[in-house]
């Protein structure tokens, strides 16, 4: 059995053909799609980048992780203390290490461990090759690596391959020689003149005229297909084609990737395409990265296309996490997985159509600013914690079904269906703080020792930001909501 995991950064899954996006960003992973089962559920339980690989790791959320930070304390996973052995969980547990106790080799060409100093990614893998770019690397730097590797490895049996690429990420760099394929297309329907105009009046990190965070952006020179700001709709449409010529760089690469491994005539050959995390672009206010615990942050792409059990076109609704994916793909292949994991296998969707999806999730963000939400039936409730500067109230209920960008907040509408949400998201928070060996939630632990990194220490000169752009109006209310800054 040989499996390959084609883990595709920044991601969202509405900019992929194959769930339904008018723009042809991804002719190869839509034909693998179309022998697979697309998941349009999926999310990843904690964001962004870190977080999000520590659960897909682990199989754990990041309430237990402790990972759910770029920077700081909770960065970190939490030691296991006095019940550590001679090596550690994850040299057996992780989802490498699974996979290489039982006899699978590993593989990793990702550069994520290196760009974030989280070498518990490694744990288990046989092999690991980073290119030394910490995720500025082009598709082209990594496919040069990988057709080398299939070059020499194809044949053999029993390997698992997992290949990251980073070109949906900020910033937006596909080779100047790359054309544009998009720049007659519309752009999505919701993005108007007066959506423009309302982005331009939004205050917060990656807002509108905050393109690079809190200030415009000043990467041109090196890439210049990534926008200074969004004040305009060519401005816009700037920012929404270098977001889908990443995606259609990187499916190019994906095309390549499996015309290699097809001349090797290499059969038995589960695919499994997914992401991190989504992006924001424009969604509550943030126009580009991923600071929110929104519906378009956490819900990512997985194509699964497996031997034996997929053959034609197939969707799976039901809601699922990443962490699901390691109990998934051990039950797949027949290993036991440890029952101290968080995740639950959805193998019976893949073998059997069967629905295995969740009552509902709950969601976290702690790197821009402090988020939870709680993704079901129809709905995403957010709670916010530290607001990104972006002066969010403390809760919003968007209807995603209808509202699947986000422009609606009904929380102040509907307060029933906010106490349903937050009757649940306490039930699952009780039964996370059963299970930790740890006492405090670590969320507490990131607003405690100053808050998420993103935002950490940027106010003052942020507010110096606003009055040049004639948006002081926020100043005072920063300041209210964020007294800590101005000691």
């Amino acid at each position: 059995m040989k499996i390959l995991i084609i883990d595709i950064d920044t991601l969202r899954a509405d900019h992929l053909g194959c769930y339904g996006y008018h723009r042809n960003t991804s002719p190869n992973i839509d034909k693998i799609a179309s022998d697979g089962i697309i998941f349009t559920n999926y999310h990843c339980s904690d964001a962004p980048c870190l977080p999000s690989r520590a659960a897909l790791i682990t199989g754990k959320h990041g309430i237990h992780t402790g990972v759910i930070n770029h920077s700081g304390r909770m960065a970190e996973m939490f030691p296991e203390g006095k019940g550590r052995g001679f090596t550690d969980r994850l040299r057996y547990q992780s989802l490498w290490g699974m996979l290489a106790f039982n006899k699978y080799h590993t593989t990793s060409i990702s550069t994520f461990a290196g760009r974030h100093g989280a070498w518990w990614f490694h744990a288990g893998l046989n092999e690991v090759f980073d290119i030394g770019l910490n995720g500025m690397e082009s598709a082209h730097d990594v496919t040069f690596v990988v057709l080398d590797w299939i070059e020499k490895n194809a044949e053999k049996d029993n390997w698992v391959l997992h290949i990251n690429y980073w070109d949906p990420h900020t910033p937006y760099r596909t080779p100047e020689n790359f054309n544009n394929p998009f720049v007659n297309e519309p752009l999505p329907e919701w993005i108007t003149e007066e959506t423009v105009e309302k982005w331009k009046q939004c205050v917060g990190g990656h807002s509108a005229l905050d393109y690079g965070m809190f200030s415009p952006a000043d990467v041109q020179d090196r890439f210049p297909k990534h926008p200074a700001v969004i004040d305009s709709m060519e401005s816009a449409r700037k920012m929404i084609d270098g977001y889908d010529c990443g995606i259609r760089y990187v499916d190019i690469h994906t095309g390549i990737v499996l015309d290699a491994l097809a001349s090797k005539k290499v059969d038995d050959l589960a695919i499994i395409i997914t992401s991190d995390h989504g992006e924001n672009l424009g969604e509550l206010g943030c126009c580009s990265e991923h600071g929110t615990s929104d519906y378009i942050t956490h819900r990512i792409p997985l194509i699964i296309k497996w031997p034996g059990y997929t053959n034609g076109p197939s969707v799976d609704d039901g809601l699922h996490y990443n962490i699901d994916l390691l109990p998934t793909i051990a039950e797949m292949l027949g290993i036991k997985f440890p029952d101290s994991i968080d995740g639950i296998s959805f193998a019976q969707a893949i073998k059997e159509g069967k629905n295995c999806g969740r009552e509902y999730l709950v969601l976290s963000q702690c790197c821009h600013g402090c988020q939870r939400s709680v993704r079901w039936k129809d709905y995403i409730y957010i709670r916010t914690y530290h607001d990104f500067y972006h002066l969010y109230p403390d809760e919003m209920l968007f209807n995603i079904k209808q509202d699947p960008n986000e422009q609606n907040n009904l929380a102040s509408q509907l307060p029933g269906v906010c106490a349903e949400a937050t009757h649940l998201y306490l039930k699952w928070h009780d039964e996370m703080m059963k299970k930790s060996p740890y006492p405090v939630d670590p969320l507490w632990l990131v607003l405690e020792e100053g808050g998420p990194f993103h935002s950490r220490g940027k106010l003052k000169d942020y507010c110096r930001r606003l009055e040049e752009t004639n948006r002081s109006w926020a100043i005072e209310e920063l300041k209210k909501r964020h007294p800590q800054e101005f000691k």
